[in-house]
């Protein structure tokens, strides 16, 4: 199997040499999760940033430990930092797209009161899809890259940020209402949660709408 290269900071240094005064790298995390909140997550990289943490990768390409890690390197390598979150309701209310736009619409609330000129910066968003615009009144320059999250070192950082801040909302959910697995699975669709939910029924964690959406395929497919 071929390697996976490391991120660099090469898209972000051409921004700065473009004008942009931060790039601000952007990737979101618990998607695909049937429990807990979507969040996304954002890294701010202003013109002579350093070198990134040695390891640095897509929070998909790297193992549990390693993310808690490189999440406070990350944190501390970004001039500014943040994780905005959808609760699992609000998915529900308002399906995945929207809330994942209202998640960032969230962090980049937080990264206006830190004092970060947002309409002096570039959004470098991971995907193809611009999710995030269609949440904002006055939305800033937002720039799609497929792949960001594995070639871009701001959205690997983001990622890894949004991921075990995420992660770690779920293990306390795990105590809080054991039973389903969380500390294990994060709320993504494990053989194991949904012979939970099946056992113990959904909780209010649970993102209800798509329970029932499976519960509809597998009646159309067993009925």
């Amino acid at each position: 199997m071929m390697a996976v290269a490391d991120p660099t900071l090469r898209v972000e240094r051409a921004m700065h040499r473009e004008g942009v005064r931060y790039v601000i790298g952007c990737d979101e995390v618990g998607r695909g999760a049937i429990a807990g909140p979507v969040g996304v997550g954002f890294s701010v990289v202003g013109v002579g940033v350093r070198k990134h943490p040695d390891g640095l990768r897509d929070s998909k390409m790297l193992a549990e430990k390693r993310r808690e890690e490189l999440a406070p390197l990350a944190a501390s390598w970004s001039l500014f930092s943040a994780v905005g979150l959808a609760s699992s309701q609000e998915v529900d209310a308002i399906g995945i797209m929207a809330a994942l736009g209202l998640a960032g619409r969230r962090a980049l609330t937080q990264l206006h009161e830190a004092g970060v000129a947002i309409h002096e910066s570039v959004v470098l968003l991971d995907g193809s899809f611009d999710w995030l615009s269609p949440a904002l009144s006055k939305p800033p320059r937002v720039r799609l890259r497929v792949k960001a999250d594995r070639d871009c070192a701001s959205v690997a950082a983001a990622s890894v940020i949004a991921k075990v801040h995420r992660d770690r909302l779920m293990i306390e959910a795990d105590e809080a209402i054991p039973g389903y697995g969380w500390k294990g699975n994060k709320g993504y669709g494990s053989t194991e949660h949904y012979a939970a939910i099946d056992a113990l029924g959904p909780s209010e964690l649970h993102r209800h709408t798509w329970l029932h959406e499976r519960a509809e395929l597998d009646l159309s497919q067993h009925g």
